[in-house]
């Protein structure tokens, strides 16, 4: 994996088409709430999510998804803003999102279509 810094030594490298923060909902039996996770969408269509963006390139993935043939929208069930969710084609498992503005929910809401529909 390379990461931003070794962008030189790797040219042809393609950096990941979109990486930020963004809180995503738990759910688990013992936590519920959201949680902010470093999240790196590559560019073969795959989400990586990280607990802190210093994790990116020295550990693995919290967890990694595809996100090709998945719905993604926009979501006003939560009654709270700038939130989208993504349903994957394989499981059976609803995956929500908050952006901290609604400029970053549109990038990131970009990003993911053209993973979703490559």
């Amino acid at each position: 994996m390379v990461v931003g810094s070794d962008i030189s030594r790797y040219p042809n490298t393609p950096r990941p088409t979109c990486r930020g923060y963004l809180h995503k909902r738990t759910q688990s039996a013992i936590l519920k709430g959201w949680r902010k996770r470093w999240f790196v969408l590559k560019h073969n269509g795959y989400l990586h999510y990280y607990k802190h963006k210093k994790d990116e390139g020295k550990c693995r993935p919290l967890e990694i998804t595809k996100l090709e043939g998945a719905e993604i929208s926009v979501d006003t069930s939560l009654g709270k803003p700038f939130v989208f969710k993504c349903i994957p084609q394989a499981g059976n498992r609803i995956f929500y999102f908050c952006a901290t503005s609604n400029q970053e929910m549109k990038r990131w809401l970009e990003a993911m279509d053209k993973a979703v529909h490559p």
